[in-house]
Parts: C-alpha cells; structure tokens; sequence
C-alpha cells in the first residue's frame, strides 16, 4: 500500500528551541521551506490553524503560487466560519493550486484556546458540530442545485456554490482526536485519521477503535491512518541521542515562550505527557522527554537514531497499518532537508519491497484462468 509523509509548512522559522528571526509572517522562509520540501521527496505539507496566527488559508494560496506539485494541507476549525463560506474557500484554493488541496478539520482540544475565538461549546458538542459541518461541505463541493439544512448547529436555505473544487477533484477530508467521539466523525466523515505518535501497542488499539468505528457506520473501507513525529537523527546513535538531549535543554531554557499551536489542555496531549511520566523510551526508537518538557503539546513524541533506525521504526508503524507519516524537526529547514534526503528514501524502497513481496505471494496462490 503506496506511504505519504507529510511536513510543515510554517511561515516563520521559529520553533520550541529558538526564536523566530522576523515576523510570524515571512514570505520568503514561508516559501523556501515549502520548495524544500518540495525537492526533498514531501508529500504534502500542512498549514496549521491557531488562534493569533497568521491566515492559514491565504498562505496556503501563497505557496500554491509558488510551488508546483506539493499537496497542501489547510487546517481548519469550524467555530470560525460558516460552512458554506468554508466550502467556497477550500474549492478556489483547490482551483489556485490547481487540485492539490486537502483539509485537515480541527475540532480543538483546548477550551480556553477555543474561547478565543468565541467557541464556548463542550468538546463532545464541538464533534458534533464537526461531523454536521463536514457533511455540509462536502454537499456545497458537489451539488449544482440548491439545497437546504435544518441541523443541531447549522440552519439555510437554498444555498448553491458557484464555485467547485478543480476538474475530476474532491479535496480529501482528515481529523484527528483520540476519544470515541472523535473516532464516530471520522469513520463516518474522513479520508484520513491523523494520530500522534504513541508506543506501537497503544497506536494499534487506536487503530483497531476507528476501524470499528468505520464498521459500525457502515464503511466498507476505513480511513487511512496517518501518525505524527518529531524525528532526531544523526550520522551515529550517539550523535543522535547527543542532539535529542541539546534540544529538550533548548526547550526547557525557552519554556516561558510558548509557540506552540495546540495547548497542552487537549486530550491527545495529557495522553503525551502521561506517557511520558512512565517512561522515556518505548520500542525500537520512541522517546518521551520532548513531550514532557513541551507539557505534550503538537505531537512531541519524537523518534531518534540514525536515519535507518528512524526509518525502521517508522516502518513498525507501517506494518500496524500506518499509510502516512507526519514528521517536524526543530530546525524547520534544516531538518526537512535532513528527513526528506536520508529517511523517506530508505522507507519508500522498503515499502516497495514490501508492496512486491505481497505481490509476489498472491500471484502464486492464484487460481489459474479455466
């Protein structure tokens, strides 16, 4: 089954170990690390959402114009527009790129974060709302006739879009979350489930949940699970552990200037920190302190080794069933050149050999042609 990795696409270069050198919106960092990836072997890249943030949608509109095959991922939280002026949004950005957009729903983890922005729901009413807003964006995409809803949180009449996604294109749907009302809107609404990296035994109990979840909403197929690093690698292990201990005091010395996107209040990052609290290491190449020190904020799990150690671990999750992986360095550039020049070779020719083998063995127990 064919991997995607997916990187970064932040618009400055700071991150949990430096400060950013300019504003939070650099046109020229903003696109160079978007071509990077590009050349690198990347996937796509995601353009994440936060509450003082620069616009996430006009920067993705930003690299769609100055890049020419690199997928673009745009998180989106629905308590910030209605959905019908989302959807007209997403399909003139997949119109800009010319079909290459994707969109990752957020439904927020963090309450004082959602306030923010005027969201005062429960978490289980913002799922809800999630799933409902999801349906209707995927309607206003695809119908040429009025239509109307009369929903829990969304309530029109004849609305119809005269603006559709690119030719022969649908934007692909991911969310995430790791609670049973996260689980129920992405079997029912989802082309991806995004996981934050956790030990292979807690990933596959995750996994195993959302497959039962896309059963009981009757999917004959589930969506394909993507899972979330922070690789440190290096010419050698030791210089590998040597870099991950340098950046968790970097992290430490800078813990009163918190970058992150997603506050350590959501259920996924109490599941890091947690972890953390038990042990350091798990499997061939997990490691916790970065999460510990981050207080489980965006996705901190990190893997660390030699490019072939990270590789082989991310291949562990591959054979759980993991299909793309997310991965961030601390160094934003650096690190996607780093990742995209020695990991995602190795993982790409080992799924390959994977993927022939499998080939292998069910032409041989194939039945002959009577």
């Amino acid at each position: 089954m064919p991997v995607e990795f997916l990187g970064y696409a932040a618009t400055n270069d700071g991150s949990e170990t430096r400060a950013r050198s300019g504003p939070s919106f650099d046109p020229e960092y903003t696109v160079r690390l978007a071509r990077a990836h590009e050349e690198w072997g990347w996937d796509r890249i995601l353009f994440a959402y936060g509450s003082g943030s620069p616009d996430p949608a006009a920067a993705t509109a930003y690299v769609a114009a100055h890049t020419e095959q690199l997928q673009l991922l745009l998180a989106h939280r629905p308590n910030v527009s209605y959905p019908t002026y989302a959807a007209k949004t997403f399909a003139t950005l997949d119109r800009i790129s010319g079909g290459r957009l994707m969109v990752h729903f957020i439904t927020g983890g963090d309450d004082t974060e959602q306030a923010r922005e005027g969201d005062f729901l429960s978490m289980a009413e913002r799922y809800a709302r999630t799933g409902e807003y999801i349906g209707i964006v995927k309607r206003a995409w695809t119908e040429r006739e009025p239509f109307s809803h009369h929903g829990w949180y969304f309530d029109f009449d004849s609305f119809v879009s005269d603006v559709f996604p690119a030719a022969g294109h649908c934007p692909l749907v991911s969310v995430g979350g790791c609670v049973p009302e996260a689980y129920a809107v992405g079997a029912a609404q989802a082309d991806v489930y995004c996981l934050w990296g956790e030990p292979l035994e807690r990933t596959f109990e995750q996994i195993e949940a959302i497959r039962a979840a896309s059963d009981e909403a009757g999917r004959e197929v589930p969506p394909r699970i993507q899972v979330s690093f922070r690789p440190i690698i290096a010419a050698t292990e030791q210089a590998a552990w040597d870099k991950a201990n340098r950046i968790v005091a970097e992290i430490k010395g800078n813990r009163g200037r918190r970058l992150s996107m997603v506050p350590a209040q959501s259920t996924g990052s109490r599941r890091l920190s947690a972890l953390a609290g038990h042990s350091e290491r798990f499997d061939r190449a997990l490691w916790t302190p970065a999460a510990l020190a981050t207080e489980g904020a965006d996705a901190s799990n990190a893997l660390v080794g030699t490019p072939e150690t990270v590789a082989q671990a991310l291949l562990d999750y591959y054979d759980l069933g993991a299909q793309i992986f997310s991965a961030r360095g601390y160094d934003l550039l650096e690190d996607a050149i780093d990742f995209g020049r020695h990991v995602i070779p190795i993982v790409r020719e080992e799924v390959a050999k994977r993927d022939a083998a499998l080939g292998s063995a069910a032409r041989a127990y194939a039945p002959e042609c009577m």
